[in-house]
């Protein structure tokens, strides 16, 4: 284009053959930059259809048999049979762990970090399948069943709530297709947040947003207990399920805990042992082993780990108490 308007200013070229030029250069470059635009879609769309293929040869956690039926509850008894398993080989989480709920009973699982009590629910529910050994409710092997109806009959309360960006009462009735209304706010006022619920502008209407993010830490487990309520299993699994919780409510959830709990097969796995008093039976984890159980006043009078923990939760309770005053 400087070539073409120098030589219109020297008089070798008219306007017209400049306008040429131009149109000739327009011509030119936007293809050539239409031509980038495609490139780099393209280079786009190969790296999200490499992605999908990944995912489609990524191999599930579980495998279903072709010949799973369906399971049958009856009594909920729950047993763990020399129950190994680990995420990576060379770190074994849990090592031949054995023990068994009776139907209707409550069993609590406490210990450290790391010791793998989360693991026996995540096991339970079959989100992971076991390395070795069997874990059979009423002598059925959870592997030989269709995790649907597995799932079915398990309630869990996990540590990390997981809630839709809709409103509570959808939050709360997704635990049952068929729930009432009337359902939902008896569930409600079990997990202790029916009032709160009624005192927004919206109340059940009120959207909770994103994972629930206008919710506290406290307010979303509840929403995850009033879930469990609703859904009535015959199995219960409570993880860490008032970690988020203050003490008064903590106490009320319990109470509420215990009532629902009272004619169902409970797993509990806690961290403060003052919730987990009244349980049939208590094991002590300690890096993938069960190293005590039994019920709190024998583990208290053994005077072992469970005393030693107990003892340190007792003057971290104090020192908070103090701190307060």
């Amino acid at each position: 284009m400087i070539m073409a308007a120098q030589g219109v200013v020297n008089g070798s070229i008219s306007i017209g053959d400049l306008v040429l030029v131009n149109v000739f250069l327009l011509q030119l470059f936007m293809p050539l930059n239409f031509l980038g635009i495609v490139y780099s879609q393209l280079k786009h769309a190969l790296a999200d259809i490499s992605q999908i293929f990944t995912i489609l040869h990524t191999q599930p956690e579980i495998t279903v048999k072709p010949d799973a039926r369906e399971l049958q509850v009856t009594n909920g008894h729950v047993q763990f049979d020399r129950v190994s398993f680990h995420y990576d080989p060379e770190r074994q989480i849990l090592k031949e762990v054995s023990f068994e709920i009776p139907g209707g009973r409550k069993l609590a699982v406490v210990g450290a970090s790391g010791a793998g009590k989360s693991t026996l629910a995540r096991l339970l529910y079959r989100f992971y399948d076991v390395t070795d050994g069997a874990i059979r409710i009423d002598g059925q092997d959870i592997r030989d069943v269709t995790p649907e109806s597995l799932r079915r009959a398990i309630g869990i309360v996990p540590q990390d709530t997981v809630l839709f960006n809709d409103t509570l009462y959808y939050n709360i009735a997704y635990a049952r297709d068929d729930a009432t209304r009337a359902d939902v706010e008896q569930a409600a006022r079990l997990a202790n947040i029916h009032d709160l619920i009624i005192s927004l502008p919206k109340g059940y209407d009120t959207i909770v947003g994103e994972r629930g993010l206008k919710l506290s830490g406290g307010e979303k487990q509840r929403v995850a207990i009033a879930r469990a309520i609703l859904k009535s299993p015959r199995i219960l699994i409570f993880d860490e399920a008032t970690s988020s919780l203050d003490s008064q409510s903590e106490q009320i959830i319990l109470d509420a805990l215990r009532k629902i709990a009272a004619d169902h097969t409970t797993l509990v796995v806690a961290h403060r042992l003052s919730t987990v008093m009244d349980a049939d039976n208590i094991l002590v984890m300690e890096a993938g082993r069960i190293v005590e159980q039994g019920s709190h006043e024998q583990l208290l009078a053994h005077k072992g780990h469970y005393a030693r923990l107990w003892k340190l939760q007792q003057e971290e309770d104090e020192e908070r108490l103090q701190e307060l005053a």
